[in-house]
């Protein structure tokens, strides 16, 4: 797994690819939060990150299938997947190696906002007036986010071997994925059914960490669809065999 995942890194950052996924996602969260005026902190009068936090998501909804996308359709496009194939290493070596690559450019890409929170805490009246639990719990609600579309354009990546057909299946299942099931809920349910539907969705768990208070029912439900997506991906790894 680790050859995989130093292939990956590699990859990664002697291409574009990475650079200009954290150039995008910076520049896009910047403008939301400082210049566009129905978003920004400055209109608001709010020192706080909730632009950050309310619409990163639909920022990584298009940025991590665009890390993804060439992740197996590459390797099949090539041809390299049966030369990979054939060195000592398990399905579960490959997934994960490529799945943890993904995972440290996302991280990448969401640690210079701390610099916006150091300005938010600036800002502040007085200085450090800032909900600092709810935006932490926020940040790993968002990376937790992100680590699920890494699983998930993955699993499109190894459906395919076009690149663009993976990232465009890709960005379409996290969108369905992150608020699909909650607009189902708020449309058909009420009552306890529409709660129990709203609990199987990804945004439920996301405001709740967004809340400050980390609970391990949500981290668990993260780490879980990860887990699926990837078992799924595995599955579709393995049936070269059948």
């Amino acid at each position: 797994m680790i050859r995989v995942f130093a292939k990956e890194i590699g990859g990664f950052l002697n291409s574009l690819i990475a650079y200009i996924v954290v150039g995008v996602f910076l520049t896009a969260i910047g403008l939301l939060m400082w210049v566009f005026k129905d978003t920004s902190v400055f209109e608001n009068g709010f020192a706080d990150m909730s632009t950050l936090f309310t619409l990163g998501p639909y920022v990584l909804v298009f940025l991590i299938p665009a890390i993804t996308m060439k992740s197996f359709a590459e390797e099949r496009k090539l041809g390299t997947m049966e030369l990979l194939q054939t060195k000592p290493l398990t399905d579960w070596d490959i997934l994960l190696g490529k799945f943890f690559a993904a995972v440290v450019l996302l991280l990448c890409a969401l640690l210079p906002t701390l610099v916006y929170y150091y300005t938010v805490y600036q800002l502040g009246n007085p200085v450090g007036n800032v909900d600092s639990s709810g935006t932490f719990g926020s940040y790993i609600g968002l990376f937790l986010l992100g680590a699920v579309f890494c699983a998930i354009g993955i699993l499109a990546s190894s459906l395919t071997n076009n690149q663009i057909v993976a990232f465009l299946f890709a960005a379409l299942l996290c969108f369905l994925f992150y608020s699909g099931l909650d607009s189902f809920a708020a449309l058909v349910m009420a009552g306890d059914q529409g709660l129990f539907i709203r609990q199987l969705g990804i945004v439920y768990h996301y405001e709740s960490l967004s809340r400050g208070l980390i609970d391990s029912r949500d981290v668990i439900y993260f780490l879980s669809v990860c887990f699926v997506f990837l078992l799924a991906t595995k599955t579709v790894l393995g049936s070269r065999s059948w």
